[in-house]
């Protein structure tokens, strides 16, 4: 039975039934896979904070870690590590971080970005 002979035995009422099944995904979707925005960016370095800014203003910082500088670049809803002295770069290419829960971690160079505020979708549990 081919799909051609499916659409000849659906109905008006079917079609509505496929409509809001697709809705109702979609909803679904939006509102489980989607965070609050954060309001907070939390740096540490060597395990203590280091500075605490609010995501609604534009800032610029240098953290200085075992292998030397790291620069943090904050802006309006994001923040991310621009530049680190690491080898290998995985804080750098993380990107910008959007979400509250997200975080960048400069492991050798123990410094780390996070966002807070809001209530983060997910947790360290979830990967």
């Amino acid at each position: 039975m081919g799909a051609r002979d499916w659409l000849a035995l659906a109905k008006p009422g079917d079609y509505l039934v496929f409509v809001a099944l697709a809705a109702l995904t979609a909803l679904s979707c939006l509102h489980f896979w989607s965070s609050e925005r954060p309001s907070l960016v939390v740096v540490r370095a060597k395990g203590k904070t280091v500075a605490s800014l609010p995501l609604d203003r534009a800032a610029k910082l240098e953290v200085r870690g075992p292998l030397g500088i790291t620069h943090v670049e904050v802006e309006p809803g994001r923040a991310r590590v621009a530049a680190d002295p690491g080898p290998r770069q995985y804080c750098v290419k993380q990107g910008w971080l959007t979400r509250a829960g997200a975080i960048a971690i400069c492991a050798p160079n123990e410094v780390s970005v996070a966002l807070e505020g809001g209530q983060s979708r997910y947790d360290s549990m979830s990967y």
